[in-house]
């Protein structure tokens, strides 16, 4: 769950930085078609390159601020047989997968958790948490390590930059939109942009950024079940049920910081409306859908 939150929170972040920036700077000006009109086309390019740029800055920036926020060492030479054997495993997943080497990381956390990140497939982060180590066999860490591998091997953080880059181009855009409303409709500035635009914009971006979440949350529910599958299939479909099953017996992991709760094995119940912003699926649907291989 860790990875997709850290991974939202920076794009937001990004998003709002650039936009005050470019505000700043004049940019915005582009919206404007001779100082009065909306000119919809430039906005929607305007959009675009924004948008994917934050996405991609997110992605580029995600292995770093990972091991920032959960205080992650990679483990360069092994000093103990657990770290050994973890190497060993990540390592034989990873050539199993068709994919290079990640990073193996151990982060300080009670929690039972792992996550991977990381921009390419071939340069990725597994990290684990003491807890886990800890707190389960053998058996099931190599489940939850195969899980995170099958991340990696799916590509599920270029894809998750794609949408959050589409996403962003439609908040922006109606962000703006927003904002040459309240500037033109509703505070009656007919010339240039007054401090209404640029103050409704920025609250409509983050407004929109946070509802726009919840299609970037779907997705990860789906990918949650693609590399259970890919799980099952690295370590043994039991081995992942009975980690998952591990995970279920833990109730709610509370150790990862909810900006990166996305990337983690596991992630917080909830239920009603809240269930629209679950970066995964309730652990029982996971284990049924295994079954059902």
């Amino acid at each position: 769950m860790k990875r997709i939150f850290l991974f939202l929170l920076t794009n937001i972040a990004i998003l709002v930085v650039i936009s005050i920036t470019l505000s700043i700077l004049g940019v915005d000006s582009i919206l404007m078609n001779q100082g009065t009109d909306l000119d919809l086309r430039a906005l929607l390019i305007f959009s675009a390159v924004i948008g994917f740029i934050g996405s991609f800055m997110s992605l580029a920036m995600s292995k770093w601020s990972a091991k920032q926020w959960t205080g992650a060492k990679v483990i360069s030479s092994p000093s103990n047989q657990v770290e050994n054997w973890l190497i060993e495993t990540v390592a034989a997943q990873s050539k199993q997968a068709g994919i290079g080497m990640p990073e193996v990381a151990i982060y300080p956390s009670n929690d039972i958790n792992a996550f991977a990140t990381g921009a390419r497939r071939d340069a990725s982060l597994v990290a684990v948490s003491t807890g886990l180590l800890n707190r389960l066999g053998k058996d099931e860490i190599e489940a939850v390590l195969a899980h995170e591998v099958s991340h990696v091997a799916n590509g599920d953080m270029i894809t998750l930059t794609l949408i959050q880059g589409i996403v962003n181009t439609f908040v922006i855009f109606l962000s703006r939109v927003v904002g040459f409303f309240v500037d033109r409709v509703i505070l009656k500035n007919e010339r240039g942009l007054g401090l209404g635009y640029y103050l409704s914009s920025i609250v409509a971006q983050i407004v929109f950024g946070i509802l726009a979440s919840t299609i970037v949350m779907w997705f990860s529910r789906q990918r949650e079940f693609r590399a259970d599958e890919g799980g099952a299939k690295l370590a043994g479909k039991s081995k992942m049920i009975n980690a998952l099953r591990a995970l279920q017996r833990a109730h709610e992991p509370e150790g990862l910081p909810e900006p990166l709760n996305a990337f983690g094995i596991s992630a917080k119940k909830k239920g009603g409306w809240m269930r629209l912003f679950m970066s995964h699926p309730p652990i029982e649907e996971r284990i049924e859908a295994l079954e059902r291989l």
